[in-house]
């Protein structure tokens, strides 16, 4: 049986009545989410769209069922809802908000494609519309910020105009004649979304009457995706929700920064130049203070009956890059080894002088087989951290009990 599919030359029904012309019992599908049994329907009409071409499905009821998917089976919908229609014959309603948020973006999607394509070349390979963000992507060279911008006022100033948006029938022959954007290879007669000297592209989607209703179009960014680049965009309401999240967000930036709107890019790169300035100098007197407790330490260590000097000590509350600093002035001393840990964090660091002849990164594998984490080096230095950081203090305890058994 083929259902009649009435959002193809009206995706403004809301409501309509159909027949159930099949009803059955579903499994749960885990991957749809969906882990209750459901019922799959398949009317003689229906206004839901279905999950294609980029677009999500419509949800809505159908009679006292909450619609869960909606599925294209070829010449047949199925209609995946929660319960079983008490009568063949119902009253259904699309969920009214979500389908006029995927008109408007799909509408608008079409719009930005044919500006991209017209403009700068660069055609559109593939289209998604997600919860939150809609993406295109384009097959060409990367497109400059000058490009986006371009394409975004372009598309703009068709929504402007308030342009018609029609369905149109035709064979791939005669949409080809009448300028369609992308050509497509298949028999019979197609259907074919037209944005007013603007765009004809075949598509079965849903769409908006005029270019109005599409609202704004907001062009996010763009990023690299394999051989393509991706373009993030919103319209209508997500356009305006998204344009007053990003204000409220630059607000409160320049709250924090005590700066204006305008100064907030520049305030920022102060504020960052000052953090890196701060950190190396950090970094330099961690060093330092590294050397001299190292220094410190090593006039009251005793070589051991091979001369081999082993300095073992358990750090609190300091930065982990510590340890590698103290162990480094360590490591300088002939025939002299480190083995430090950090009880907060469960880092452990061995180190030692060339000289001493052992093997610092079998010695830390040792120690990690037996306590679990992960880490390496070289011979003579090596780092990693136990996955329970109670654990370093007998970590380190054994590292000191193979080294001396060695």
């Amino acid at each position: 049986m083929t259902t009649r599919r009435l959002y193809y030359d009206d995706a403004f029904e809301r409501e309509f009545t159909a027949r159930v012309m099949s009803c059955e019992v579903l499994p749960p599908d885990v991957n749809s989410g969906i882990t209750a049994t459901v019922w799959g329907l398949v009317l003689d009409r229906t206004a839901f769209y279905p999950t294609s071409g980029g677009q999500p499905n419509d949800l809505g009821k159908i009679a006292d069922a909450n619609v869960l998917d909606v599925r294209d089976e070829g010449d047949e919908i199925i209609h995946i809802v929660d319960r079983r229609p008490e009568s063949p014959d119902v009253n259904c309603c699309i969920n009214w908000p979500r389908r006029f948020d995927h008109m408007q973006q799909h509408t608008g999607q079409h719009l930005l494609s044919a500006m991209f394509q017209e403009r700068f070349g660069l055609p559109t390979v593939s289209f998604h519309l997600g919860a939150e963000i809609c993406t295109i992507d384009l097959r060409g060279p990367e497109p400059s910020e000058e490009f986006l911008e371009g394409a975004e006022r372009a598309s703009n100033q068709v929504i402007f105009e308030d342009r018609a948006v029609n369905v149109r029938y035709g064979t791939a022959e005669v949409l080809s004649e009448l300028g369609v954007r992308k050509e497509v290879d298949r028999e019979g007669i197609l259907r074919a979304i037209e944005i007013e000297s603007a765009d004809l592209q075949p598509c079965g989607g849903t769409h908006v009457k005029s270019t109005g209703q599409i609202g704004l179009i907001l062009v996010r960014r763009c990023a690299k995706v394999r051989q393509d680049w991706r373009v993030e965009f919103v319209c209508g309401g997500r356009a305006e929700r998204v344009a007053r999240r990003d204000f409220q967000q630059l607000r409160q930036t320049a709250e924090i920064l005590s700066c204006s709107f305008e100064e907030t890019v520049s305030a920022a790169s102060r504020a960052l130049e000052e953090r890196d300035a701060h950190f190396k100098n950090f970094r330099a007197m961690l060093e330092r203070l590294a050397k001299a407790e190292a220094a410190l330490t090593l006039q009251n260590v005793l070589g051991g009956p091979q001369g081999l000097r082993i300095v073992s000590s358990v750090f609190e509350d300091v930065p982990a890059e510590y340890l590698g600093f103290f162990a480094t002035a360590i490591a300088k001393s002939e025939r002299t080894v480190a083995l430090l840990a950090l009880s907060d964090g469960g880092h452990l660091v061995f180190a030692q002088h060339p000289s001493s002849g052992k093997d610092m990164n079998a010695l830390l594998k040792q120690v990690l087989e037996k306590f679990g984490g992960k880490g390496g080096g070289t011979r003579d230095f090596a780092r990693g951290r136990v996955n329970d950081p109670s654990q370093a203090v007998g970590a380190l305890t054994l590292a000191k009990e193979l080294l001396s058994a060695g």
